[in-house]
């Protein structure tokens, strides 16, 4: 029983942290933080499977724990797609950047040929 507590502290605190997603430099600290804790909850988690937890579809702990993991799941979709956004708008501006300063990089002419057709 006391496992399945920590696995509720664990998950409730896991839960409450994917609530607000910080931007710029705290998210390395943020995403650090996120996978330390999903590590500490899958050992509990195991621990259970290894004692030989059965869910119990009556307890009201773990229809708790069974939302609580539904809620991680979402969160940990949102902080995904955020990363993903945020990476994808460092390459669009790198690329820009880039042109930026080379603005002739792209342009492909044959400098000094032409074709002249006379018939």
């Amino acid at each position: 029983m006391q496992l399945i507590n920590q696995l509720l502290q664990t998950s409730a605190n896991l839960y409450k942290l994917l609530g607000d997603i910080p931007n710029g430099e705290d998210r390395d600290d943020y995403v650090d933080t996120i996978n330390n804790m999903l590590d500490k909850r899958g050992i509990l988690i195991n621990d259970l499977k290894q004692e030989g937890f059965h869910f119990n579809e009556q307890d009201r702990v773990h229809l708790t724990l069974l939302k609580l993991d539904n809620g991680i799941k979402e969160r940990l979709a949102a902080v995904m797609s955020a990363v993903k956004q945020d990476m994808a708008n460092l390459q669009k501006t790198k690329k820009s950047e880039a042109q930026y300063f080379n603005p002739y990089s792209n342009v492909r002419v044959m400098d000094g040929m032409y074709y002249d057709k006379k018939n």
